[in-house]
């Protein structure tokens, strides 16, 4: 079994740490993985995308020509990737900053408004976060206790954002199960 996810947005967006969360879930319960970042070489504000791959087999490929899944946190990265998601996959949009004209009607799209549930929480910087929520339960090999273990390690050093973080991606995953 395999989760090939590709996650993109603006720099600044968190977009290399959530791969990092995605990929260090992995690694906690012994899966194959592969971590791959892409950025613009502007750093705040300029392209950032990632693909993760996680696999209880061998992974042959780094290349993701089709993703499983992808979070797409603003309308550039929208229009970049969502053809790179395969029928049957799940799109996760950050409808905050992506307003959709063209829909496709093979995959599952989840518009969820991240931003503006992180300014709720008080931190616009974790929507991101809210993002993974309402992907972790279209994922087949990582879940919330996985992740939950991931960013307890993450954020040792500063434990304040252990719950801020966790509150989001609930907030991410509630909003799905609704």
């Amino acid at each position: 079994m395999m989760d090939k996810v590709i996650i993109a947005g603006f720099g600044g967006q968190g977009v290399m740490f959530l791969g990092k969360v995605l990929a260090y879930a992995g690694m906690g319960s012994d899966l194959d993985l592969l971590w791959i970042p892409s950025y613009g070489p502007e750093m705040r504000g300029g392209t950032a995308n990632c693909s993760v791959i996680l696999s209880d087999e061998e992974i042959n490929s780094p290349v993701i020509d089709y993703s499983d899944a992808a979070i797409v946190l603003n309308k550039p990265a929208y229009d970049k990737f969502a053809p790179r998601v395969k029928p049957g996959g799940v799109l996760i949009v950050n409808s905050s900053l992506a307003k959709l004209e063209d829909v496709r009607d093979d995959i599952t799209i989840v518009q969820i408004p991240a931003t503006e549930m992180a300014n709720e929480l008080g931190n616009t910087s974790i929507a991101n976060m809210v993002c993974l929520g309402a992907l972790l339960p279209s994922l087949n090999l990582v879940d919330y206790e996985k992740v939950e273990k991931t960013m307890d390690k993450l954020t040792k050093k500063r434990p304040q954002l252990l719950e801020v973080n966790l509150t989001a991606i609930n907030k991410g995953i509630s909003f799905v199960n609704e």
